[in-house]
């Protein structure tokens, strides 16, 4: 659905007076569908780069001509405004809104649009953001090096002006996110030229990174594709973000399956991310104002939040982010694999493992064989359903059929077949006479 191009009219005069435009579109990649920012000639455009931006006018018209989808408004250093993005809370058809997305809307009280999907609120505000995280599930914030799209579907009700806010910032910021303990979280990027042949470092990775554990990177896709939650894994790994608000908000999810079967390995987990289908030039672009790149924020993010990590090197199914990464603390943290949902084997007590001498009755790997052999079975028989079924439906149209050209026979004919019917025993045992 292409969304409304707004009006100079609907929009406040503290955005059209900026030259901080661009237009947008969206492409499928990969299978996935993202968003690429255009400047004025239809050129690829970037949050980093002022000389891709331009006026309102000129992005509205290249918009009206067709390079765009739609136009927007990259923030930085250099303006006072935040936007708050909640996301996932609205019906799109009816306008019906989740009570607590409501509750944020009334309390920033300034300039409310509605997104492009028709899902969600853009909330824009004058106002300094505290430092730490920026996004918890459907919630974000931003304040600099990034871009909203602007519809100009102002959510009636609400203002027209962009408001001082910086003290419900605050306040809703401590709520819902984590503040970082340091101004700087995440080490600066160390750059590297655009003819090198090897892979943009993200950040000084070994910094923030968690335990890690022996797993090559094809385990780790093997095992995270075969869990519980292996095909939300495998959608992701190809590109699929349905079911997600954005592009940014699946990175996330992924890296935190990534986060969890690396044990926080922050350098494998980036180096596995390049090569899944959700992979884009953006990951490598500094996004923050620490220096830090968008992916490596991602990945810091998504170990700091993962509470348990997968150790293979003994009975438990996990182990703690913050226990010592050494074999020997690793092994003495046993855990049953009830703790993986969140259950205790004995209520009121700390998780114990199975005694020493207790040995799995079948190898780890010899289950996860087993389980892709079940599977494997398991699809072939879904396939083989699917066959009949068409089958059968190919059947029953050829039936249609001949009824169709055999009524002008006999009216004793046709009552005869009219009272009998069709039944799936009848067909069944026509296709074994004709074997």
């Amino acid at each position: 659905m292409t969304p409304p191009l707004p009006t100079r009219e609907q929009l406040p005069d503290d955005l059209l007076e900026r030259a901080n435009w661009v237009g947008w579109r969206t492409q499928t990649r990969g299978g996935a569908e993202t968003t690429v920012l255009k400047d004025a000639t239809g050129g690829p455009a970037s949050v980093t780069d002022p000389s891709t931006w331009t006026t309102f006018d000129e992005a509205l018209a290249s918009a009206r001509d067709g390079p765009a989808d739609g136009v927007g408004y990259v923030f930085t250093d250099d303006d006072p405004f935040v936007v708050v993005d909640i996301g996932e809370c609205r019906d799109s058809e009816t306008g019906a809104t989740e009570r607590w997305a409501w509750e944020l809307v009334d309390r920033l009280d300034s300039r409310t649009e509605v997104n492009p999907s028709g899902t969600g609120y853009h909330v824009l505000v004058r106002g300094t953001l505290p430092s730490g995280s920026d996004r918890a599930g459907s919630l974000g914030l931003s304040d600099d090096a990034g871009f909203f799209p602007v519809t100009g579907d102002r959510l009636e009700g609400t203002s027209a002006a962009i408001a001082e806010r910086s003290d419900v910032l605050a306040a809703i910021h401590g709520a819902y996110f984590e503040a970082d303990p340091e101004p700087s979280p995440t080490p600066a990027v160390e750059s590297v030229a655009p003819d090198s042949d090897r892979a943009p470092v993200d950040a000084r990775l070994d910094e923030v990174s968690g335990p890690g554990n022996d797993l090559a990177d094809d385990e780790v896709i093997d095992r995270a594709s075969t869990a519980v939650n292996g095909v939300k894994f495998t959608h992701l790994w190809r590109g699929d973000t349905s079911g997600y608000d954005d592009r940014d908000e699946a990175d996330a999810a992924l890296c935190s399956i990534l986060a969890f079967w690396t044990a926080g390995d922050a350098r494998q987990m980036c180096r596995l991310f390049r090569d899944c289908g959700l992979f884009r030039p953006k990951w490598d672009e500094v996004a923050h104002a620490d220096g830090s790149t968008y992916g490596a924020k991602t990945v810091h993010r998504a170990i700091r939040e993962t509470s348990e990590f997968y150790d293979p090197s003994g009975w438990s199914s996990a182990v703690r982010p913050a226990a010592t990464p050494t074999d020997e603390d690793r092994r003495g943290d046993g855990r049953s694999d009830s703790a993986l949902d969140g259950r205790s084997d004995d209520p009121g007590s700390e998780p114990r493992g199975p005694p020493p001498t207790t040995a799995s009755p079948v190898g780890e790997r010899d289950a996860f064989d087993r389980f892709s052999e079940l599977r494997a079975r398991l699809d072939e028989a879904v396939d083989e359903n699917q066959r009949l079924r068409d089958e059968l439906d190919a059947e029953r149209e050829r039936r249609r059929d001949l009824e169709a050209r055999g009524r002008g026979g006999g009216a004793g004919e046709r009552d005869e077949k009219a009272g009998r019917g069709w039944s799936l025993f009848d067909w069944l045992r026509s296709r074994a006479t004709l074997r």
